[in-house]
């Protein structure tokens, strides 16, 4: 391969860039231990991505995506590279969230109307990460092998269906 082989990819590179700005909001959030001033966050995610963890209830209620909003009532706000967690209240009892930056597909703070919209990542929610670590147990390879098995769909598929899109306006401030 020459270097006038190589293509580089600006649109998934500003989305990571952008995941990045999430990332450090939340780190700020964080060190504060509190959002700051009248910034209050609405996080979409897609619910089946890898990596994400959240109750069995949750996922029922929301089988594709879900918008979490990081404003007064939230616990244990962790950020690392590549996901946050976060303790929120369903009906009175504590969940604790994992959110993959990756599984994120919209990020507003309305209190400066702030907005980023993300292209979901593809995957197969059929298939699961535990399961691609016990099928190459099996076939004694790793899960990230990228074997030439020609039975996997290259980069997944995006899961079927989509979301009911909320407009946000009627929750900005008039």
């Amino acid at each position: 391969m020459t270097d006038t082989d190589i293509e580089l990819d600006y649109a998934f590179l500003t989305q990571q860039a952008l995941r990045g700005v999430i990332r450090d909001v939340l780190e700020i959030t964080r060190d504060l231990g509190d959002v700051p001033g009248d910034h209050h966050f609405y996080i979409e995610f897609l619910t089946q991505a890898p990596g994400v963890t959240i109750s069995p209830d949750l996922i029922k209620a929301y089988p594709e995506r879900m918008t979490i909003v990081l404003q007064k009532k939230f616990e244990n706000l962790v950020v690392d590279d590549d996901h946050f967690e976060v303790t929120l209240h369903f009906k009175g009892i504590p969940d604790h969230l994992v959110i993959p930056y990756a599984a994120i597909t919209a990020f507003v703070d309305p209190s400066v109307e702030f907005k980023l919209r993300f292209e979901p990542v593809p995957f197969d929610p059929s298939h699961t990460e535990q399961e691609e670590l016990s099928a190459a147990e099996l076939q004694g390879t790793s899960a990230d092998d990228d074997g030439d098995n020609d039975d996997d769909p290259p980069g997944g598929s995006a899961p079927d269906g989509g979301a009911d899109v909320v407009s946000l306006d009627s929750f900005r401030k008039k």
